[in-house]
Protein backbone atom coordinates (compact mmCIF):
# COMPACT_ATOMS: atom_id res chain seq x y z
CA UNK A 1 0.00 0.00 0.00
CA UNK A 2 1.54 3.12 -1.16
CA UNK A 3 1.04 5.82 1.52
CA UNK A 4 -0.54 9.36 0.80
CA UNK A 5 1.48 12.70 2.21
CA UNK A 6 -0.88 14.36 4.12
CA UNK A 7 -1.02 17.84 2.72
CA UNK A 8 -3.71 19.56 4.73
CA UNK A 9 -4.16 23.15 4.23
CA UNK A 10 -4.28 24.58 8.02
CA UNK A 11 -5.41 28.07 9.15
CA UNK A 12 -4.85 29.94 12.21
CA UNK A 13 -8.41 29.73 14.18
CA UNK A 14 -10.27 32.82 15.59
CA UNK A 15 -12.48 30.56 17.37
CA UNK A 16 -13.62 27.43 18.62
CA UNK A 17 -16.27 26.64 16.32
CA UNK A 18 -13.77 27.51 12.99
CA UNK A 19 -11.83 24.85 14.79
CA UNK A 20 -14.14 22.43 15.29
CA UNK A 21 -15.33 22.78 11.36
CA UNK A 22 -11.87 22.30 10.15
CA UNK A 23 -11.12 19.28 12.61
CA UNK A 24 -14.11 17.64 10.83
CA UNK A 25 -12.94 18.61 7.63
CA UNK A 26 -9.65 17.55 8.00
CA UNK A 27 -10.13 13.87 9.65
CA UNK A 28 -13.25 13.22 6.69
CA UNK A 29 -10.58 14.66 4.40
CA UNK A 30 -7.85 12.29 5.18
CA UNK A 31 -10.81 9.11 5.29
CA UNK A 32 -10.95 10.68 1.43
CA UNK A 33 -7.26 10.19 0.65
CA UNK A 34 -7.17 6.66 2.37
CA UNK A 35 -9.98 5.45 0.44
CA UNK A 36 -8.78 6.62 -3.06
CA UNK A 37 -5.54 5.33 -2.44
CA UNK A 38 -6.85 1.71 -1.94
CA UNK A 39 -9.69 2.01 -4.67
CA UNK A 40 -7.56 3.36 -7.28
CA UNK A 41 -5.12 0.29 -6.32
CA UNK A 42 -7.85 -1.89 -6.70
CA UNK A 43 -9.22 -0.41 -10.01
CA UNK A 44 -5.79 -2.33 -11.43
CA UNK A 45 -6.88 -5.48 -10.73
CA UNK A 46 -10.65 -5.35 -11.63
CA UNK A 47 -13.18 -3.64 -13.63
CA UNK A 48 -15.62 -1.73 -11.58
CA UNK A 49 -18.14 -3.74 -12.80
CA UNK A 50 -16.87 -6.77 -11.40
CA UNK A 51 -16.00 -5.15 -8.05
CA UNK A 52 -17.42 -6.03 -4.96
CA UNK A 53 -19.94 -4.81 -2.76
CA UNK A 54 -17.71 -3.56 -0.31
CA UNK A 55 -15.49 -1.78 -3.29
CA UNK A 56 -18.63 -0.43 -5.22
CA UNK A 57 -19.91 1.23 -1.57
CA UNK A 58 -16.47 2.87 -1.08
CA UNK A 59 -16.15 4.61 -4.66
CA UNK A 60 -19.83 6.19 -3.66
CA UNK A 61 -18.66 7.14 -0.43
CA UNK A 62 -15.67 8.48 -1.54
CA UNK A 63 -18.05 10.37 -4.39
CA UNK A 64 -19.74 11.99 -1.98
CA UNK A 65 -17.46 13.05 0.74
CA UNK A 66 -15.46 14.44 -2.02
CA UNK A 67 -18.15 16.50 -3.73
CA UNK A 68 -19.65 17.41 0.14
CA UNK A 69 -15.76 18.42 1.54
CA UNK A 70 -14.40 20.75 -1.38
CA UNK A 71 -17.74 22.26 -2.63
CA UNK A 72 -17.22 26.19 -2.67
CA UNK A 73 -20.55 26.88 -0.18
CA UNK A 74 -18.31 24.54 2.40
CA UNK A 75 -15.09 26.90 2.22
CA UNK A 76 -16.51 30.12 1.37
CA UNK A 77 -15.03 30.91 4.61
CA UNK A 78 -11.43 30.69 3.63
CA UNK A 79 -10.67 34.34 3.24
CA UNK A 80 -12.25 35.06 6.87
CA UNK A 81 -9.48 32.26 8.02
CA UNK A 82 -6.65 34.54 6.59
CA UNK A 83 -4.76 36.68 8.84
CA UNK A 84 -1.01 38.59 8.08
CA UNK A 85 1.72 37.69 9.39
CA UNK A 86 4.42 40.61 10.57
CA UNK A 87 7.43 38.50 8.88
CA UNK A 88 5.96 36.90 6.36
CA UNK A 89 3.23 39.09 5.14
CA UNK A 90 -0.47 38.11 4.25
CA UNK A 91 -0.11 34.37 4.01
CA UNK A 92 -1.43 30.54 4.56
CA UNK A 93 -0.08 29.29 7.83
CA UNK A 94 0.59 25.43 7.21
CA UNK A 95 0.84 23.14 9.93
CA UNK A 96 1.50 19.50 9.87
CA UNK A 97 -0.83 16.82 10.64
CA UNK A 98 0.16 12.56 10.47
CA UNK A 99 -2.24 9.47 11.14
CA UNK A 100 -1.38 9.76 14.57
CA UNK A 101 -3.31 13.04 15.33
CA UNK A 102 -6.76 11.77 14.22
CA UNK A 103 -8.56 10.65 17.72
CA UNK A 104 -9.01 7.15 18.36
CA UNK A 105 -12.40 6.39 17.04
CA UNK A 106 -11.99 7.63 13.75
CA UNK A 107 -8.32 6.16 13.41
CA UNK A 108 -10.15 2.65 14.78
CA UNK A 109 -12.59 3.29 11.58
CA UNK A 110 -9.79 4.16 9.23
CA UNK A 111 -7.99 1.06 9.85
CA UNK A 112 -11.27 -1.26 9.71
CA UNK A 113 -11.28 -0.66 6.23
CA UNK A 114 -8.30 -1.77 4.93
CA UNK A 115 -8.20 -5.41 3.57
CA UNK A 116 -7.53 -8.16 6.04
CA UNK A 117 -4.45 -9.14 4.58
CA UNK A 118 -3.31 -6.08 6.30
CA UNK A 119 -4.34 -6.89 10.08
CA UNK A 120 -1.10 -9.64 9.41
CA UNK A 121 1.46 -6.55 9.22
CA UNK A 122 -0.43 -3.67 11.66
CA UNK A 123 1.43 -4.98 14.98
CA UNK A 124 4.38 -3.57 12.87
CA UNK A 125 3.99 -0.50 11.94
CA UNK A 126 3.98 1.56 15.58
CA UNK A 127 3.12 0.78 19.08
CA UNK A 128 -0.45 2.77 18.53
CA UNK A 129 -1.11 0.51 15.55
CA UNK A 130 -0.53 -2.47 17.05
CA UNK A 131 -2.86 -1.63 20.73
CA UNK A 132 -5.52 -0.37 17.99
CA UNK A 133 -5.12 -4.03 16.57
CA UNK A 134 -5.49 -5.72 19.97
CA UNK A 135 -8.20 -3.36 21.67
CA UNK A 136 -12.27 -4.95 21.99
CA UNK A 137 -13.38 -1.28 20.53
CA UNK A 138 -11.55 -2.28 16.80
CA UNK A 139 -12.78 -5.48 16.81
CA UNK A 140 -16.27 -3.97 17.24
CA UNK A 141 -15.05 -1.62 14.75
CA UNK A 142 -14.53 -3.93 12.18
CA UNK A 143 -17.60 -6.19 12.95
CA UNK A 144 -19.73 -2.91 11.39
CA UNK A 145 -18.07 -3.66 8.01
CA UNK A 146 -21.05 -5.17 6.05
CA UNK A 147 -18.60 -7.73 4.27
CA UNK A 148 -15.51 -8.63 3.22
CA UNK A 149 -13.52 -9.84 0.17
CA UNK A 150 -13.79 -14.17 0.85
CA UNK A 151 -10.41 -16.12 1.15
CA UNK A 152 -10.49 -19.13 -0.06
CA UNK A 153 -8.65 -21.63 2.40
CA UNK A 154 -6.22 -24.41 0.81
CA UNK A 155 -6.05 -27.87 2.23
CA UNK A 156 -2.90 -29.80 0.89
CA UNK A 157 -1.40 -33.24 1.64
CA UNK A 158 0.97 -32.13 4.04
CA UNK A 159 -1.88 -30.65 6.23
CA UNK A 160 0.99 -28.45 8.18
CA UNK A 161 0.65 -24.84 6.76
CA UNK A 162 -1.89 -22.70 6.04
CA UNK A 163 -2.45 -21.15 2.54
CA UNK A 164 -4.84 -18.93 1.22
CA UNK A 165 -5.60 -17.44 -1.83
CA UNK A 166 -7.24 -13.90 -1.22
CA UNK A 167 -9.67 -13.20 -3.72
CA UNK A 168 -9.13 -9.20 -2.83
CA UNK A 169 -5.73 -8.81 -4.08
CA UNK A 170 -5.97 -11.70 -6.44
CA UNK A 171 -2.42 -13.39 -5.01
CA UNK A 172 -2.00 -16.74 -2.55
CA UNK A 173 -0.65 -15.90 0.71
CA UNK A 174 1.19 -17.71 3.58
CA UNK A 175 -0.21 -17.73 7.20
CA UNK A 176 1.24 -18.34 10.71
CA UNK A 177 -0.24 -22.08 11.64
CA UNK A 178 -1.95 -21.98 14.77
CA UNK A 179 -0.14 -23.08 17.56
CA UNK A 180 -2.27 -25.61 18.56
CA UNK A 181 -2.36 -26.94 15.22
CA UNK A 182 1.39 -27.66 15.45
CA UNK A 183 1.65 -30.30 18.11
CA UNK A 184 2.22 -33.64 17.75
CA UNK A 185 -1.35 -34.81 18.93
CA UNK A 186 -3.05 -32.04 16.79
CA UNK A 187 -0.74 -32.66 13.70
CA UNK A 188 -2.82 -34.76 12.03
CA UNK A 189 -6.04 -32.56 12.16
CA UNK A 190 -8.04 -31.97 8.64
CA UNK A 191 -10.01 -29.07 8.13
CA UNK A 192 -13.63 -30.13 7.31
CA UNK A 193 -15.64 -26.95 7.49
CA UNK A 194 -15.56 -23.50 7.20
CA UNK A 195 -18.15 -20.48 8.14
CA UNK A 196 -17.75 -16.94 8.43
CA UNK A 197 -14.03 -15.90 9.82
CA UNK A 198 -13.75 -19.76 11.40
CA UNK A 199 -12.01 -23.08 10.15
CA UNK A 200 -12.94 -26.09 11.94
CA UNK A 201 -11.09 -29.10 12.23
CA UNK A 202 -11.17 -32.62 12.82
CA UNK A 203 -9.02 -34.59 14.79
CA UNK A 204 -8.12 -38.59 14.30
CA UNK A 205 -10.20 -39.38 17.38
CA UNK A 206 -13.57 -37.46 16.19
CA UNK A 207 -13.35 -34.17 18.16
CA UNK A 208 -13.10 -31.26 16.91
CA UNK A 209 -10.88 -27.78 17.11
CA UNK A 210 -12.43 -24.35 15.43
CA UNK A 211 -9.31 -21.93 14.64
CA UNK A 212 -9.72 -18.07 13.04
CA UNK A 213 -7.04 -18.11 10.75
CA UNK A 214 -6.18 -14.22 10.45
CA UNK A 215 -5.97 -14.05 14.81
CA UNK A 216 -4.48 -17.59 15.20
CA UNK A 217 -6.75 -18.06 18.36
CA UNK A 218 -8.27 -22.02 18.37
CA UNK A 219 -10.70 -23.58 21.01
CA UNK A 220 -11.29 -27.11 21.33
CA UNK A 221 -14.62 -28.16 21.71
CA UNK A 222 -15.76 -31.03 24.20
CA UNK A 223 -15.65 -34.09 23.37
CA UNK A 224 -18.44 -35.57 21.21
CA UNK A 225 -20.56 -38.26 22.60
CA UNK A 226 -22.86 -40.49 20.65
CA UNK A 227 -25.67 -42.55 22.07
CA UNK A 228 -25.26 -44.72 19.37
CA UNK A 229 -21.63 -45.78 18.27
CA UNK A 230 -20.20 -47.47 14.83
CA UNK A 231 -22.61 -44.48 13.28
CA UNK A 232 -21.02 -43.36 9.82
CA UNK A 233 -20.36 -39.59 8.89
CA UNK A 234 -21.78 -37.89 6.28
CA UNK A 235 -22.00 -34.38 6.64
CA UNK A 236 -20.12 -31.27 8.87
CA UNK A 237 -21.22 -28.04 8.22
CA UNK A 238 -20.72 -24.68 10.06
CA UNK A 239 -22.47 -21.48 10.20
CA UNK A 240 -22.45 -18.49 12.01
CA UNK A 241 -25.44 -17.68 14.43
CA UNK A 242 -24.79 -14.14 14.82
CA UNK A 243 -23.91 -11.25 12.87
CA UNK A 244 -20.95 -10.16 15.01
CA UNK A 245 -19.46 -13.37 14.84
CA UNK A 246 -19.87 -13.93 18.26
CA UNK A 247 -21.48 -17.36 18.21
CA UNK A 248 -21.40 -20.33 15.88
CA UNK A 249 -22.74 -23.49 15.79
CA UNK A 250 -21.45 -27.01 14.00
CA UNK A 251 -23.56 -29.87 12.44
CA UNK A 252 -23.14 -33.37 11.87
CA UNK A 253 -25.33 -35.60 10.38
CA UNK A 254 -24.65 -39.29 10.89
CA UNK A 255 -25.96 -42.78 9.56
CA UNK A 256 -27.14 -45.09 6.63
CA UNK A 257 -30.34 -44.43 4.48
CA UNK A 258 -32.95 -44.02 5.94
CA UNK A 259 -31.72 -43.81 9.47
CA UNK A 260 -30.32 -40.61 9.28
CA UNK A 261 -29.78 -38.17 12.64
CA UNK A 262 -28.26 -34.98 13.23
CA UNK A 263 -26.22 -33.60 16.37
CA UNK A 264 -25.46 -30.17 17.18
CA UNK A 265 -23.28 -27.98 18.62
CA UNK A 266 -23.81 -24.07 19.74
CA UNK A 267 -21.07 -22.13 20.82
CA UNK A 268 -23.47 -19.93 22.89
CA UNK A 269 -24.23 -22.84 25.19
CA UNK A 270 -20.62 -24.56 24.95
CA UNK A 271 -21.98 -27.93 24.61
CA UNK A 272 -23.34 -30.51 22.11
CA UNK A 273 -26.87 -30.98 21.71
CA UNK A 274 -28.78 -34.54 21.93
CA UNK A 275 -29.35 -36.03 18.94
CA UNK A 276 -32.23 -35.79 16.66
CA UNK A 277 -33.41 -38.41 13.77
CA UNK A 278 -34.80 -37.27 10.69
CA UNK A 279 -37.55 -38.91 8.74
CA UNK A 280 -38.03 -39.52 5.07
CA UNK A 281 -39.97 -36.38 3.36
CA UNK A 282 -42.65 -38.20 0.99
CA UNK A 283 -44.89 -36.24 -1.03
CA UNK A 284 -46.75 -36.37 -4.45
CA UNK A 285 -44.01 -34.46 -6.68
CA UNK A 286 -40.98 -36.44 -4.95
CA UNK A 287 -39.11 -38.49 -7.74
CA UNK A 288 -38.89 -41.96 -6.78
CA UNK A 289 -35.25 -43.40 -7.11
CA UNK A 290 -33.44 -45.98 -5.33
CA UNK A 291 -31.20 -44.33 -2.92
CA UNK A 292 -30.03 -47.68 -1.09
CA UNK A 293 -26.60 -46.93 -0.99
CA UNK A 294 -25.63 -50.94 -0.37
CA UNK A 295 -26.51 -51.75 -3.62
CA UNK A 296 -23.06 -50.90 -5.50
CA UNK A 297 -22.70 -50.81 -9.56
CA UNK A 298 -19.92 -51.85 -11.22
CA UNK A 299 -19.61 -51.49 -14.76
CA UNK A 300 -16.62 -51.24 -17.47
CA UNK A 301 -15.73 -47.25 -18.07
CA UNK A 302 -14.67 -46.63 -22.14
CA UNK A 303 -11.26 -47.61 -21.30
CA UNK A 304 -12.18 -51.16 -20.34
CA UNK A 305 -11.64 -50.38 -16.52
CA UNK A 306 -14.34 -51.60 -13.79
CA UNK A 307 -15.27 -48.78 -12.15
CA UNK A 308 -17.28 -48.72 -9.00
CA UNK A 309 -20.76 -46.02 -8.57
CA UNK A 310 -19.57 -45.73 -4.82
CA UNK A 311 -17.61 -42.23 -4.55
CA UNK A 312 -13.56 -42.12 -3.55
CA UNK A 313 -13.53 -38.70 -2.05
CA UNK A 314 -10.32 -37.16 -0.97
CA UNK A 315 -10.29 -36.99 2.33
CA UNK A 316 -10.74 -33.39 3.05
CA UNK A 317 -14.21 -33.29 0.95
CA UNK A 318 -15.04 -37.06 2.32
CA UNK A 319 -17.74 -34.98 4.49
CA UNK A 320 -18.71 -32.72 1.63
CA UNK A 321 -21.62 -30.47 2.62
CA UNK A 322 -22.82 -27.09 2.21
CA UNK A 323 -25.87 -25.57 4.96
CA UNK A 324 -28.27 -22.80 3.31
CA UNK A 325 -31.17 -21.04 5.03
CA UNK A 326 -34.35 -21.29 2.70
CA UNK A 327 -37.79 -19.88 3.52
CA UNK A 328 -36.49 -19.93 7.31
CA UNK A 329 -36.14 -23.29 7.31
CA UNK A 330 -31.93 -24.91 8.04
CA UNK A 331 -31.15 -27.17 5.36
CA UNK A 332 -27.90 -29.32 4.82
CA UNK A 333 -27.14 -30.90 1.83
CA UNK A 334 -24.75 -33.50 1.79
CA UNK A 335 -23.52 -35.92 -1.54
CA UNK A 336 -24.45 -39.95 -0.70
CA UNK A 337 -21.84 -42.19 -1.85
CA UNK A 338 -23.45 -43.29 -5.19
CA UNK A 339 -23.75 -39.08 -5.87
CA UNK A 340 -26.70 -38.32 -5.08
CA UNK A 341 -27.81 -35.15 -3.29
CA UNK A 342 -29.82 -35.63 -0.17
CA UNK A 343 -31.44 -32.85 1.75
CA UNK A 344 -31.89 -32.59 5.56
CA UNK A 345 -34.38 -30.52 6.70
CA UNK A 346 -33.23 -29.46 10.58
CA UNK A 347 -36.28 -27.37 10.76
CA UNK A 348 -39.00 -29.57 10.39
CA UNK A 349 -36.54 -32.81 10.61
CA UNK A 350 -37.02 -34.58 7.27
CA UNK A 351 -34.80 -35.36 4.53
CA UNK A 352 -35.05 -36.22 0.86
CA UNK A 353 -33.18 -37.13 -2.00
CA UNK A 354 -32.86 -35.54 -5.42
CA UNK A 355 -32.97 -37.02 -8.38
CA UNK A 356 -29.60 -37.83 -9.92
CA UNK A 357 -28.28 -35.72 -13.15
CA UNK A 358 -26.68 -38.89 -14.60
CA UNK A 359 -27.47 -42.68 -14.61
CA UNK A 360 -25.50 -44.50 -12.15
CA UNK A 361 -23.41 -46.11 -14.15
CA UNK A 362 -21.74 -42.94 -15.74
CA UNK A 363 -18.28 -41.76 -14.94
CA UNK A 364 -18.04 -38.42 -13.46
CA UNK A 365 -16.82 -36.21 -10.40
CA UNK A 366 -19.66 -33.75 -8.63
CA UNK A 367 -19.82 -32.00 -5.69
CA UNK A 368 -22.25 -29.61 -4.04
CA UNK A 369 -21.76 -25.81 -3.25
CA UNK A 370 -23.67 -22.70 -1.77
CA UNK A 371 -24.19 -19.58 -3.63
CA UNK A 372 -25.96 -17.00 -2.27
CA UNK A 373 -27.96 -19.06 -0.19
CA UNK A 374 -29.27 -21.62 -2.91
CA UNK A 375 -27.10 -25.23 -3.14
CA UNK A 376 -25.54 -25.91 -6.65
CA UNK A 377 -24.21 -28.62 -8.06
CA UNK A 378 -20.52 -29.07 -10.47
CA UNK A 379 -20.77 -31.56 -12.46
CA UNK A 380 -17.47 -32.71 -14.38
CA UNK A 381 -18.08 -35.50 -17.14
CA UNK A 382 -16.95 -36.61 -20.13
CA UNK A 383 -19.31 -36.76 -23.49
CA UNK A 384 -18.75 -37.02 -27.12
CA UNK A 385 -14.59 -37.45 -26.78
CA UNK A 386 -14.63 -34.14 -24.59
CA UNK A 387 -14.93 -32.48 -20.91
CA UNK A 388 -17.73 -30.87 -19.71
CA UNK A 389 -18.18 -28.87 -16.48
CA UNK A 390 -21.11 -28.05 -15.85
CA UNK A 391 -23.39 -25.82 -13.26
CA UNK A 392 -26.93 -26.92 -12.09
CA UNK A 393 -29.46 -25.87 -10.03
CA UNK A 394 -32.65 -27.50 -8.97
CA UNK A 395 -35.97 -26.29 -9.98
CA UNK A 396 -38.50 -27.00 -7.63
CA UNK A 397 -41.50 -25.76 -9.46
CA UNK A 398 -40.63 -28.36 -12.00
CA UNK A 399 -38.95 -30.85 -10.29
CA UNK A 400 -35.67 -31.08 -12.56
CA UNK A 401 -32.34 -30.17 -12.67
CA UNK A 402 -31.72 -26.67 -15.19
CA UNK A 403 -28.23 -25.75 -16.04
CA UNK A 404 -27.05 -22.02 -14.96
CA UNK A 405 -23.07 -21.87 -15.98
CA UNK A 406 -20.63 -24.26 -18.18
CA UNK A 407 -17.08 -23.88 -18.60
CA UNK A 408 -15.58 -23.29 -22.37
CA UNK A 409 -14.74 -25.72 -23.95
CA UNK A 410 -11.39 -24.52 -24.76
CA UNK A 411 -10.32 -25.10 -21.19
CA UNK A 412 -12.26 -28.01 -19.91
CA UNK A 413 -11.28 -29.82 -23.19
CA UNK A 414 -7.43 -30.39 -21.57
CA UNK A 415 -8.85 -32.51 -18.62
CA UNK A 416 -10.65 -35.22 -21.37
CA UNK A 417 -9.11 -38.69 -20.50
CA UNK A 418 -7.21 -37.17 -17.44
CA UNK A 419 -9.93 -38.73 -14.88
CA UNK A 420 -9.65 -35.57 -13.12
CA UNK A 421 -11.31 -34.96 -9.48
CA UNK A 422 -13.67 -31.54 -8.62
CA UNK A 423 -13.55 -29.85 -5.25
CA UNK A 424 -15.96 -26.58 -4.72
CA UNK A 425 -16.55 -24.42 -2.54
CA UNK A 426 -18.88 -21.11 -3.19
CA UNK A 427 -18.68 -17.66 -2.06
CA UNK A 428 -21.51 -15.13 -2.86
CA UNK A 429 -21.96 -15.50 -6.81
CA UNK A 430 -18.34 -17.43 -7.17
CA UNK A 431 -17.49 -20.71 -7.26
CA UNK A 432 -13.71 -21.77 -6.31
CA UNK A 433 -12.93 -25.52 -8.43
CA UNK A 434 -9.91 -27.69 -7.32
CA UNK A 435 -9.09 -29.46 -10.05
CA UNK A 436 -6.99 -32.45 -9.68
CA UNK A 437 -5.62 -35.62 -11.21
CA UNK A 438 -2.44 -37.35 -11.59
CA UNK A 439 -1.33 -35.36 -14.22
CA UNK A 440 -2.48 -32.24 -13.43
CA UNK A 441 -3.79 -29.96 -10.89
CA UNK A 442 -5.37 -26.26 -11.44
CA UNK A 443 -7.77 -24.10 -9.92
CA UNK A 444 -10.78 -22.22 -11.80
CA UNK A 445 -12.56 -19.28 -10.71
CA UNK A 446 -16.16 -19.68 -11.57
CA UNK A 447 -18.32 -15.68 -12.02
CA UNK A 448 -22.05 -17.12 -12.51
CA UNK A 449 -23.20 -13.54 -12.59
CA UNK A 450 -21.05 -13.31 -15.99
CA UNK A 451 -20.55 -16.87 -16.51
CA UNK A 452 -16.88 -15.74 -16.47
CA UNK A 453 -14.14 -18.47 -15.72
CA UNK A 454 -10.43 -17.70 -15.19
CA UNK A 455 -7.88 -20.28 -14.29
CA UNK A 456 -5.78 -19.25 -10.99
CA UNK A 457 -2.19 -18.54 -11.28
CA UNK A 458 0.03 -21.14 -9.59
CA UNK A 459 0.82 -21.19 -5.87
CA UNK A 460 4.35 -21.10 -5.02
CA UNK A 461 6.50 -20.91 -1.78
CA UNK A 462 9.47 -21.26 -1.16
CA UNK A 463 10.39 -22.02 -4.79
CA UNK A 464 8.26 -24.85 -4.93
CA UNK A 465 4.90 -25.35 -6.86
CA UNK A 466 2.07 -26.35 -4.37
CA UNK A 467 -1.08 -28.63 -5.13
CA UNK A 468 -4.22 -28.39 -3.08
CA UNK A 469 -6.84 -30.88 -2.72
CA UNK A 470 -9.40 -28.82 -1.88
CA UNK A 471 -10.47 -25.47 -0.27
CA UNK A 472 -13.29 -23.57 2.05
CA UNK A 473 -14.49 -20.25 1.72
CA UNK A 474 -13.66 -17.89 4.91
CA UNK A 475 -14.99 -14.43 4.95
CA UNK A 476 -11.42 -12.89 6.86
CA UNK A 477 -12.62 -11.25 10.17
CA UNK A 478 -10.21 -10.72 13.05
CA UNK A 479 -13.70 -10.09 15.07
CA UNK A 480 -14.54 -13.60 14.81
CA UNK A 481 -14.50 -15.35 17.92
CA UNK A 482 -13.66 -19.01 18.79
Amino acid sequence: MQHTPHRVLCFPFRSTKQQLLFLLHFESQVLCWFLKDRLLSYEGHFKFAALGPVWKSLFSLYDTLNACLFSPNLWSMEHSLKRKYPENGEQLFFNSFSLDDLNGDLFERVLSWLPTSSFLRLTSVSKRWKSAAASPSFKLTCSHIPSRDPWFFMVAPSLNQSVIFDSAENSWKRLNHPSPLRDDSNRSCMPVAASGGLVCYRKWSGDFIVCNPVTGSCSELPPLHLSLENQSLNAVVMSKTSKDQLSYKIILVFGELPNILFKVYNSSSGCWEDETALSRKFDDNTVDCDSNDDNVVYFLSKAGNVVTSSMQRSPSKQYSSVIANKDGEEIVYFLSSTGMVIACNLTCKCFFEYPMLLPVFSEYSIDVVECDGEMLVVLLSEFFETVSLRVWKYDEANQCWQQIAVMPAAISHKWFGKKADINCVGAGDRIFICLNSPALCTYIMCDLATNKWVELPKCCINGEIMEFMSAFSVEPRIEASV
